[in-house]
């Protein structure tokens, strides 16, 4: 199965390793200096030139590529259980 992850990008489900939200996983210095290194080996690929809300951690080819896309973790995470999670408690 494939996970879309906005534009015209999709990547196998299987070969997922993250997806995390930008606001809040890039507050750590690791991340951000993770993302630089990421993108000086040119292993990000921008799915969108819109404004980035998430970025994606995936396998492909036996190294690890970095999606950033305009999409929510939210809504991918939904794309990717493939149906809504629903609060339990109401």
């Amino acid at each position: 199965m494939y996970l879309h992850l906005g534009s015209d990008v999709v990547v196998l489900k299987s070969s997922v390793i993250g997806i995390f939200d930008l606001d809040t996983s890039t507050v750590s210095k690791i991340t951000r200096n993770y993302l630089a290194a990421a993108e000086k080996e040119g292993r990000v690929v921008t799915v969108s030139y819109d404004l980035p809300r998430s970025f994606i951690a995936a396998v492909d080819d036996g190294r690890i590529t970095v999606y950033i896309s305009q999409l929510s973790s939210q809504t991918l995470l939904k794309r990717y259980y493939g149906h809504v999670q629903q609060d339990m408690s109401t």
